[in-house]
């Protein structure tokens, strides 16, 4: 006696618990998967907003500092136009030192019998003209003109006779010597 037995209805019960199982696996599968994205996107958005707060406190620093920069470049430019204006302020001091030794120098030069009539300065280059008594005292004051340490040696020009003949007029052009003025600044400076 033989006695079949029918496996199909329990074949198909497995198989159908091997399908359901399958398909909860893969259910499980793209939950967890979707969880895990979510999971990394969240991260990443944790990651972006931080990375953007630096950026913008990047940025603040970027802004004050040009700021910064800015305002540097106007105290520079302010430095500059402040050093124009000491050269300028150094110069015109030197240039009065100048005339004031112009004056000393023209005061203890002056010979008896020796008027100056005008003193006129261009540059470093000075004309005179004055009277003098006599031929004499013309060539006296040229003489002491030229043992002066700070003017150099004097160009006379002209000699003429005064118009009531009791004097010469006498006109003549020396030469100032001066310190350059970067050694004048340099000495000026503490």
């Amino acid at each position: 006696m033989s006695m079949t037995i029918n496996l199909l209805p329990w074949r198909e019960a497995q198989r159908e618990r091997r399908t359901r199982k399958f398909y909860a696996v893969v259910a499980g599968m793209l939950v967890l998967g979707v969880v895990l994205g979510l999971l990394v996107a969240y991260v990443y958005q944790l990651k972006l907003a931080a990375q953007q707060q630096r950026n913008a406190t990047i940025s603040d620093h970027i802004e004050r500092l040009n700021a910064d920069i800015e305002g540097v470049s106007h105290y520079a430019s302010d430095a500059q136009r402040l050093g124009e204006q000491i050269a300028v302020f150094q110069a015109l001091q030197a240039e009065r030192t100048d005339a004031v030794q112009l004056f000393n120098d023209v005061a203890e030069s002056v010979a008896n019998g020796v008027i100056y009539q005008r003193l006129a300065k261009n540059g470093n280059s000075v004309s005179v003209t004055a009277v003098a008594g006599s031929e004499r005292q013309v060539s006296e004051q040229l003489r002491r003109i030229a043992a002066l340490p700070g003017l150099a040696v004097p160009s006379l020009s002209a000699v003429e006779s005064e118009q009531n003949g009791s004097g010469r007029v006498f006109r003549f052009e020396v030469e100032q010597l001066t310190a350059p003025l970067s050694q004048s600044v340099e000495e000026a400076l503490p």
